[in-house]
């Protein structure tokens, strides 16, 4: 299928939906099961702490960081229970309600419980080395424990991991095949792979008690706007900290991210991060993008954190829907 352009940009989105639906709706089993553990056999996985063997099908699983439940989720499996990011009091708010309904908290992202977790008697526990290096050792005698190295930028053979785990490795080759064909989709949408090219495209974060963001191309969103084919500008080649993760600048400098097209975020409260500081200044009102109607804020949970397909396919969508010829 082909999108529209501009004059129907908003099919975009609905044409998706039943894309992304269909993604979610792959699997109707999965760690929905409020009690009990896996019967049946076991399979070992290859991961970053070496092989692990896990069940087969995993009913209660826990996870420990946003990518991994929405991996979880992505494949249908519902967790036992899930930490939550730092702000905020939900778990991701792009993802359905029905589908987070009923998981457990245990805890926040970098500090999680590891009380709740084994109270809930899980028979799979799926996390990464940036978030539980540390916790590994007590984390494995709890459950089964799928420890990837890192988050971010791997996401995508993240995935792949994660769906071993779970044991939905087919479901997964749908999930792809079906994002794949998305991305290029949206490519054409925004008129073609050249105009797209042609758009620089810059993502950037105000973040309480720190610099400004800009996110380079060894981020996760960096690899999404690769995958929509929109073009970056030179300033993301400065872009080195953390391995290509970011650029960090002072708000007072916030000039320096002009470009075609700027989406902007704030991590917590925005009045805190100094956005509301920032775009209310003569630097921001005197950008190109801003004077063009092309700097549009964005979900930071949705953009910046989800890291997974699910969030993937709605931000391939908002692109379309905001930047569509």
């Amino acid at each position: 299928m082909t999108y529209p352009r501009r004059r129907s940009a908003l099919a975009v989105t609905a044409a998706t939906t039943a894309t992304l639906t269909a993604a979610l709706g792959l699997t109707a089993c999965g760690s929905d099961s409020d009690s009990g553990k896996a019967e049946g056999g076991t399979h070992v996985v290859k991961t970053y702490k070496g092989d692990v063997k896990v069940p087969d099908n995993p009913e209660r699983v826990v996870v420990l960081d946003t990518a991994e439940l929405d991996s979880a989720i992505t494949l249908g499996v519902k967790p036992v229970g899930a930490t939550k990011a730092d702000v905020g009091t939900d778990f991701l708010g792009y993802l359905p309600d029905s589908k987070v309904k009923g998981i457990e908290n245990v805890g926040n992202i970098a500090q999680p419980n590891l009380e709740k977790i084994a109270a809930l008697d899980p028979d799979l526990i799926l996390t990464n080395g940036s978030r539980d290096e540390k916790n590994y050792d007590k984390l494995k005698e709890i459950a089964p424990t799928v420890m990837t190295e890192t988050t971010g930028l791997p996401w995508k053979e993240n995935f792949k991991v994660h769906a071993d785990a779970l044991g939905k490795k087919e479901e997964a080759r749908k999930v792809v095949a079906a994002y794949d064909k998305h991305a290029g989709e949206v490519t054409e949408a925004l008129g073609g792979a050249e105009r797209a090219k042609s758009l620089k495209t810059n993502v950037i974060r105000f973040v309480e008690g720190a610099d400004l963001r800009i996110y380079g191309d060894g981020s996760y969103i960096g690899t999404v706007l690769e995958d929509a084919g929109l073009g970056r500008p030179p300033i993301v080649d400065k872009a080195t900290e953390l391995d290509g993760l970011m650029l960090e600048v002072s708000p007072e400098q916030v000039d320096k991210v002009d470009t075609d097209v700027l989406f902007y975020t704030s991590y917590g409260d925005q009045s805190k991060s100094g956005e509301s500081k920032a775009t209310d200044n003569g630097l921001w009102k005197n950008m190109k993008a801003v004077k063009n109607g092309t700097a549009h804020r964005v979900n930071d949970e949705l953009w910046i954190q989800g890291i997974g397909y699910t969030a993937a396919n709605k931000i391939l969508d908002e692109m379309a829907k905001l930047l569509a010829k």
